[in-house]
């Protein structure tokens, strides 16, 4: 089973689907989830100086492997997690870009549990619930997939490799947006 984490509920059940938020990008300017239906999405809290950190390498080979069949990886830097993204936009923005040359989307700094918890990141933990239904996000890197029509296929674990990913990718890119 790898870490998986399952998910007992689809999005539906949660109401609303990926199209309805947008997320500030790591320049500032609108990333309305919207101009991505009918896109696959893995949505990844990420961190700089995480353990979890080298996962950047395997997000940007997946982003380069499928974006032309229709993924889309979204990274969303958090600080909630031991102050492990402690940097300004443009310092996060350069990291990745030098360190693991990421060229795919990146928010803003956000929050991902908690009162302050950008609103997509409260309809992905009620969406697709951690081990034993909990909702909170329980460290970086914790991944969400997201089908063509905009609900969650699954979330998994920050111990789950990118690469383990590819066959629900895979699986999900072969479906047809409802």
């Amino acid at each position: 089973m790898r870490d998986r984490i399952p998910t007992p509920r689809s999005s539906r059940a949660s109401g609303g689907s990926l199209a309805d938020f947008t997320l500030p990008s790591i320049d500032g300017t609108p990333l309305p989830m919207a101009d991505l239906a009918g896109r696959v999405i893995l949505m990844v809290n990420v961190a700089s100086q995480c353990g979890f950190t080298p996962q950047y390498r395997g997000l940007e080979q997946l982003w380069r492997t499928y974006r032309e069949r229709g993924l889309t990886i979204v990274g969303c830097p958090c600080d909630q997690f031991g102050h492990q993204e402690p940097g300004a936009a443009a310092e996060i923005a350069q990291f990745c870009s030098t360190r693991y040359d990421v060229t795919f989307p990146l928010s803003a700094k956000l929050e991902v549990n908690g009162d302050r918890a950008h609103p997509l990141w409260q309809w992905l933990r009620v969406s697709a619930p951690g081990l034993l239904g909990t909702t909170a996000i329980k460290w970086n890197f914790t991944k969400f997939l997201i089908g063509r029509d905009g609900t969650v296929l699954e979330r998994f674990a920050p111990t789950v490799a990118p690469e383990d990913l590819a066959p629900r990718i895979e699986q999900a890119l072969a479906a047809a947006a409802t």
